[in-house]
């Protein structure tokens, strides 16, 4: 098992360029490592495709993919206000987003949990903007007005989720599992 001490915070809560880390050995071969955490935001970064999870007034889970951009240490993603994943958060702002590769035996897998804030800045909607033209194509161009992206006549709404919790499974030669975790 490798733990990494926590690191020195003074109070202040944990970054998340620094979070705790931790291999699960019930869940990791013995040579297996703890995969640092700037590797796991580069696969955040370059992922294209996420699975997000939210949950329904009445209980009920709704997963749903969906595009979604990594910066400033959260990933972000925008769905139409009257979208069922918006009216979830309405309700209950805790979300997952997954992304990985469908093999069981290579690649890696990704879990981050945290809460979905909405962002309603213009200027900070127009960096988001940028971004997703950026990793997408321009097929992803927005313009912002009103604090929401516009795309043709339709308009969206953005969160952004800093992660509370992230789980990484390696797959393969060698298999883990390594928990990021932030104050």
């Amino acid at each position: 098992m490798t733990d990494a001490p926590p690191p020195p915070t003074n109070g202040a809560p944990v970054s998340p360029a620094s979070p705790e880390v931790r291999l699960d050995p019930r869940y990791s071969d013995p040579e297996a490592t703890a995969l640092p955490w700037a590797k796991a935001q580069g696969r955040l970064a370059a992922a294209e495709l996420f699975w997000i999870s939210t949950v329904r007034p009445d209980g009920r889970p709704h997963v749903t993919p969906l595009p979604a951009v990594w910066s400033d240490g959260a990933l972000h993603f925008c769905t139409g206000p009257q979208e069922r994943k918006a009216r979830n958060l309405a309700a209950n702002p805790h979300v997952v987003l997954t992304t990985g590769t469908p093999a069981w035996n290579e690649g890696h897998d990704l879990t981050v949990e945290g809460e979905a804030v909405r962002v309603a800045d213009d200027g900070r909607l127009r960096e988001l903007a940028a971004a997703w033209e950026a990793k997408y194509g321009s097929f992803w161009h927005f313009e912002v007005r009103g604090g929401h992206f516009h795309h043709g006549p339709g308009r969206a709404v953005v969160f952004s989720v800093a992660p509370r919790t992230v789980f990484g499974f390696g797959k393969g030669e060698p298999f883990s599992q390594t928990r990021w975790r932030f104050a």
